[in-house]
This record gives C-alpha cells, sequence and structure tokens, in this order.
C-alpha cells in the first residue's frame, strides 16, 4: 500500500448519511422553489414602470401645454354655420349665459391624439352662478369625434374661470371645437 491514501474502512462499519434527524422530527422540509418571489418581483416590477410611464405623461402634456402657450396658438373658433345649443336659465340681469363661455385653444394630444379644449368661462350676470359647459370635437367635415364637459361652481359676477375639456376618443389632426351647450343656474347660498 502507498503511504499517500488512507486505508479502506473495515466491511462491518456502515457509512453515515450527510443528514441525521433526531429521532420524532421526521423528513427536513422540501425545498422553495421561488417562484412566489418571481411572481412578486415581476407584479411589482410592472406597477413601478407603469408608476414611471404615467409621471411621463402627466409631465410631457404639462409641457406640451406650456410650449403651445409660448407659440401663441391662434385661439379656435366655432365652426361655421352651427350655433351652439345654450340653456338659459333664470339667472339675474346680465349677459346670456352662451355669450359668458369661449374656447381659447383648440388642441389634439401629439402622442394618445386626444383632444381638448381651454374653454375661458366670465361670468357676466349679476350674481355667483355655476357653470357646466358641454364641447363638442369635430373632425373637417363636421362630424362629432369626442366630446368634455367642464364645469364651475359658485364663479362670482364678473370673475373668470379657465377650465379644459378634455375628450377621451382618438381626434384627427385638424379636429375643431365648438361649444355645444351652457347650463347656468345661480349659486347656491
Amino acid at each position: 500500500m502507498s503511504d499517500s491514501f488512507p486505508p479502506p474502512p473495515p466491511p462491518h462499519q456502515q457509512q453515515q448519511q450527510p443528514w441525521v434527524t433526531p429521532p420524532g422530527w421526521g423528513e427536513p422540509p422540501p425545498r422553495k422553489s421561488g417562484a412566489g418571489l418571481a411572481i412578486g418581483l415581476s407584479v411589482g416590477g410592472a406597477l413601478f414602470v407603469l408608476s414611471l410611464l404615467g409621471t411621463f405623461l402627466y409631465f410631457l402634456g404639462d409641457a406640451l401645454a406650456a410650449s403651445e402657450e409660448r407659440r401663441g396658438t391662434p385661439p379656435a373658433e366655432a365652426l361655421p354655420g352651427h350655433e351652439p345649443s345654450v340653456t338659459v336659465s333664470p339667472a339675474p340681469a346680465g349677459t346670456d349665459a352662451e355669450e359668458d363661455v369661449r374656447i381659447a385653444k383648440c388642441t389634439v394630444d401629439p402622442v394618445i391624439a386626444w383632444p381638448a379644449a381651454q374653454v375661458v368661462i366670465v361670468n357676466g350676470s349679476g350674481a355667483a352662478a355655476d357653470y357646466a359647459v358641454t364641447v363638442e370635437f369635430v373632425d373637417k367635415d363636421g362630424t362629432q369625434v369626442a366630446d368634455g364637459i367642464v364645469g364651475v361652481v359658485g364663479l362670482g359676477p364678473g370673475q373668470t374661470a379657465k377650465r379644459k375639456a378634455q375628450g377621451l376618443d382618438e381626434a384627427p389632426s385638424g379636429t375643431k371645437c365648438r361649444i355645444a351647450d351652457v347650463h347656468r343656474t345661480p349659486a347656491a347660498g
């Protein structure tokens, strides 16, 4: 025999198992597969990416609106031959409700193609009033492609409010905005 190798074990000794369970403990627990961790991390990552995307789109919309204001986009005009339908309420003396509302800007978002109108409301009545304004977005043929509604509560006489009427359907480039309905009521209280 060689000096570098240990002698073989005697035939009557048994080799010891790598895991010995104490009496009454049972088998060792099975190894976890890690599938739950992978699913949890995937869902968490997806939510994180969606929140980043939403934040990006929010700030992109603000930046686009600011750049259009700096460019001096001309105000949108109502389509010729289409008169807005107006509901006139018994408000104190002053202007008609339709005269209190105008569209300052009409745009179509270049990313999601949703139309929007900047609506300016100036209370021309003699008392505080609530306004509900419906804006229609129409294509070059005059066909309605979307609509949006804005409201103002408790607008004092002579006061001005600016609101954004947002359409939630895709609109083609060149879409026009028009006031479809104005409803003015005396403010409560």
